[in-house]
């Protein structure tokens, strides 16, 4: 076998093997939604509390997609960002049972997943995503953002890696 390949050809192929993953992708969406219940029991709407001179923990409520694109979009938008999030988390279930090529693409994957449905549970259940961590540098304040944000983007880079490392 080589190096190359970390995820055998009968382990990724098995249900087993295809499933397994998901249940990062379960814990990943666990975090993220007791981190969102958490903020919004012992934070006020608006609210900033510092943490250190760059971070503060923050609750708010984005009813648009990243960096509140189309958040003053007049409600139709929830309706478009859940069926683009359940567009997206079926295509990557389905790319997780056909099969990975790598670790590193099964985690990354799952990832993506995870934080797919814990802004897709947000907007089923609220009506808004709850964001949480505000980093900021003097008056500068990065758009506030949530745990299954960093699980998408970290997701994304490390599947951008993945592919770059495991392309053959």
């Amino acid at each position: 076998m080589s190096t190359r390949s970390i995820v055998s050809k009968e382990n990724a192929l098995t249900p087993r093997g295809r499933l397994r993953w998901l249940w990062l992708t379960f814990a990943l969406l666990v975090v993220d939604q007791v981190t969102k219940y958490a903020a919004s029991i012992y934070l006020d709407y608006g609210e900033r509390r510092a943490v250190t001179e760059f971070f503060n923990w923050t609750l708010l409520h984005n009813t648009g997609a990243a960096f509140s694109f189309l958040a003053d979009a007049g409600g139709w938008q929830r309706a478009f960002l859940i069926g683009v999030a359940v567009v997206i988390s079926a295509s990557l279930l389905g790319w997780l049972w056909r099969g990975v090529a790598s670790q590193g693409q099964a985690i990354a994957l799952s990832a993506i997943l995870g934080g797919a449905l814990g802004n897709l549970t947000d907007r089923l259940l609220r009506g808004h995503v709850v964001d949480f961590l505000d980093f900021h540098y003097a008056q500068y304040h990065w758009p506030a953002f949530n745990l299954a944000d960093v699980w998408i983007i970290t997701g994304a880079a490390s599947l951008m890696w993945a592919h770059t490392k495991y392309r053959g």
